[in-house]
This record gives C-alpha cells, structure tokens and sequence, in this order.
C-alpha cells in the first residue's frame, strides 16, 4: 500500500513509488520556452477534462506514461468508470502529469506529447493521445511520438519536436508540484473531490456515488 505524506492511503494496488524528485523544479531551471509550430506554452494548460466539466463530483487521476500501473488503471479501471460516470455526464474526470519518474526521459516526453495534442486539437485529442500512449507503453520514444503525430492528422515532427524538447514541461512540473503538495508519492493516484481513493472501480464508484 503506497502512503501519502499525511499517512492516507492513495492505492491498496501495487503502483509506481517515487521520492518527488526528478523535474520538479524552480521556472529558473526549465528549458526555453519560445513557442514554435503554433504552439503555446508559456502558460500552464488546463487539466484534460471529460465527462461535466460543471459536475459536483470531480475525479482527478495523476499518472505516469511510464508507469506500468498506471497503464493498468487507464485500460481496465478507467473504462469502467467511462462507462458509469463519464459518457453520462455524472461527473468531471480530469488528468494530471506526475512522471516519478519511472522511465527517464519517456515519462516526460510522453506527458509533452499528450499536451502539445492538448495544445493543438482541444481535450478530444489529449485523450486519443493518452489512450495510445499507454497501449503503446513499450514503445514510448521520438518515432513512436512521430508515427502517432502523422497518424492523428497532427504532424509527425510537430508532436515529436515539442516532445524532445519538452515543450509542455512548465504544464508538466505545475502538475507535479501540485500532486506533491496532496502529499502524492506514487503512481496512480486518484482523488474524488479533493479525498484520496484506492484506484480501484470500487473505491472510485463508493466515492463518487457518496458525494452526489
């Protein structure tokens, strides 16, 4: 069982287990971040959404493209909540970047390569992009980055550039700072309205059903 810093428990699974470190760091030691390709990233983006972005009950996972438990949960919790909650607008459902990180530099130029689809397309393509790149988990890299841009109609070296150069890295380190601050130590990490669950269809459903 991973234990936030409070001592709550985020996951009763086996889940990915990080010190809070990797590129959590100050804005002085981010890359540069002249926007190119029509890209914006001078500000933090918004978290993905779907589902009610105006629902009384918000579900928030923080995951890592690298993590392998985290793939499970995207394949065979989240589909179940889709299913429940999401396609019937009872709920928002919200992503958020924490890269532990478990692969090092893919848990961060996949989380770029999510944003910049956010950045360019709306939600809709975040969420095509995520699916693809957890299914696609062993194959996370520059060409696999450029395959999935050409395949969405969105540009191979667009989606591969602001993925090696890290484009989004300001939305990402956001992401993970404010994880860190929910005492999040590990991957993934689900909270319903602010509470910490197990990342289970069970925990998330009690949870939601108990909030509406």
């Amino acid at each position: 069982m991973l234990l936030g810093a409070s001592g709550v428990a985020l996951t009763s699974l086996a889940g990915c287990l990080g010190l809070g470190g990797g590129s959590a760091s100050a804005d002085s030691d981010l890359p540069n971040y002249n926007a190119s390709g029509g890209l914006s990233v001078n500000q933090p983006l918004d978290a993905p959404v779907k589902g009610d972005p105006n629902a009384s009950v918000t579900v928030a996972a923080y995951e890592d493209y690298a993590c392998p438990h985290c793939q499970e949960y995207v394949q065979n919790v989240v589909p179940e909540i889709q299913s429940d909650y999401i396609d019937s607008n009872d709920i928002r459902y919200e992503h958020h970047d924490f890269p532990i990180p478990v692969d090092d530099p893919a848990s961060y130029t996949a989380a770029n390569a999510a944003r910049a689809a956010q950045a360019l397309a709306g939600d809709q393509a975040f969420w095509t992009y995520l699916d693809q790149l957890f299914a696609n988990q062993s194959s996370l890299g520059p060409e696999f980055y450029a395959s999935l841009g050409e395949e969405t109609g969105l540009g191979a070296n667009r989606i591969r550039n602001a993925a090696t150069n890290r484009r989004f890295e300001r939305t990402i380190v956001s992401d993970k700072q404010q994880g860190m601050q929910k005492g999040i130590e590990g991957t993934p990490a689900v909270f319903v309205n602010g509470t910490a669950v197990d990342p289970t269809v069970d925990a998330i459903s009690s949870a939601i059903d108990a909030a509406q």
